[in-house]
């Protein structure tokens, strides 16, 4: 009997742009000026995590793979041997990289592809499957790699990717749908206007406790909602104490309420209700944390609509080492009950990055849903 074979491509770029507050890693301008900024790439690691959950199944497939970033490395670091099937054409990838790589995988007829990257990543998967009328030929799940990940073709995290992926290579049955590609402007989201669209779909298992949903868009909150919620978190601040207010329009109902400019997909910094950095990249809030040692330090965060994420998706600002710096007690979770309810029971998950901090904030959390008015929700990885 032949041995499953499985893809896997990685984006050794994608959510570069993430931590240093860029927003994207699209274009090489971009990119470059990640570098510059100090980003470290995370892909490769992400991916390592997806491929350390394939352990128990390492003697139950083929693995195909591109030379070096782009999955070899990481293939070959978890002692898995491989089939290289493309070597790029230089040393810093581009989405051409990517789109040749599917291509590979459609002749060696992988029965899944594991890809790592974002949305763009997603859309370069799909184009090239839609112009070689291939999108029925091969079935994927996504590594969440990337800043912006409204596509619904991605796992809730990586070890997440690499659970669901071995389960069907051990012989479960997964049941098959079209899954939403999407991806918005970065050029409008760097500048907080958030023009999503649709490109077309994949084919990913059905998996409500492994893959994500499909972000919300242009859902309206109720603004007495929204201003209730605000008021509450502004009542209880407390003097001379940092307040990390995270992206996303509930977060930035407590900066309206104080009247001070916000970034609505980016983190700013308010001390004693004034407005002191905005947009702060992950080491703007770790220099913040160690100027004011002895002060307290919060942060606020609300739930991504449909995926009930809270770390992992948008906010890669919000590290692991920012995490922890905060601690998890001092933590500010925001939804509507609209919000909540739109979940149908799925917990609130996180995608720090870090698998041993994942687990530490699991468990219930107090939710502030309107004045004065919580709701006790879990958290779960």
């Amino acid at each position: 009997m032949s041995l499953f074979k499985l893809g896997l491509i990685v984006n050794p770029v994608a959510g570069i742009g993430g931590r240093v507050g860029l927003k994207g890693s699209d274009g090489e301008d971009i990119r470059q000026q990640a570098f510059e900024l100090g980003a470290v790439p995370l892909a490769t690691t992400r991916a390592a995590q997806a491929i350390s959950a394939l352990s128990s199944v390492a003697d139950q497939f083929e693995l195909y793979t591109i030379a070096g970033a782009m999955g070899e490395e990481v293939a070959l670091d978890a002692g898995l041997s491989c089939h290289v099937l493309l070597q790029p054409a230089a040393e810093q990838t581009e989405p051409d990289d990517t789109r040749e790589a599917v291509k590979q995988m459609l002749q060696q007829k992988v029965d899944l592809l594991l890809f790592a990257g974002g949305d763009g990543t997603a859309r370069d998967v799909f184009s090239v499957l839609s112009e070689m009328n291939a999108v029925d030929a091969m079935s994927v799940i996504g590594i969440p790699a990337g800043c912006k990940i409204h596509s619904a073709v991605y796992a809730v995290s990586p070890v997440h990717a690499g659970e669901l992926a071995a389960s069907i290579i051990a012989g479960k049955a997964a049941r098959l749908f079209e899954a939403d590609v999407m991806d918005i402007d970065e050029e409008a989201f760097r500048k907080d206007v958030v023009k999503a669209k649709r490109y077309g779909g994949l084919w990913v298992p059905q998996d409500n406790d492994h893959m994500q949903a499909l972000k919300e868009g242009g859902v309206e909150h109720e603004e007495l909602a929204l201003q209730n919620m605000a008021l509450t978190v502004i009542e209880q601040m407390e003097d001379d104490a940092l307040y990390f207010i995270g992206s996303g329009t509930t977060p930035a109902a407590i900066m309206q309420e104080l009247g001070l400019e916000n970034t609505l997909l980016g983190v700013d910094l308010v001390i004693n209700s004034e407005l002191v950095e905005s947009d702060l990249t992950e080491q703007k809030i770790l220099d913040y944390c160690q100027k004011y040692p002895d002060k307290k330090v919060w942060l606020v965060i609300t739930v991504i609509g449909g995926q009930g994420i809270v770390f992992g998706r948008g906010n890669q600002q919000l590290s692991p080492e920012v995490i922890r710096k905060v601690g998890i007690n001092n933590i500010i979770y925001m939804a509507t009950a609209e919000k909540i309810r739109r979940l149908n029971g799925q917990p609130l998950r996180v995608d720090s990055g870090d698998e041993t901090l994942n687990s530490e904030l699991t468990g219930s959390v107090k939710v502030v849903t309107g004045y004065d008015e919580y709701l006790l929700y879990r958290i779960s990885v």
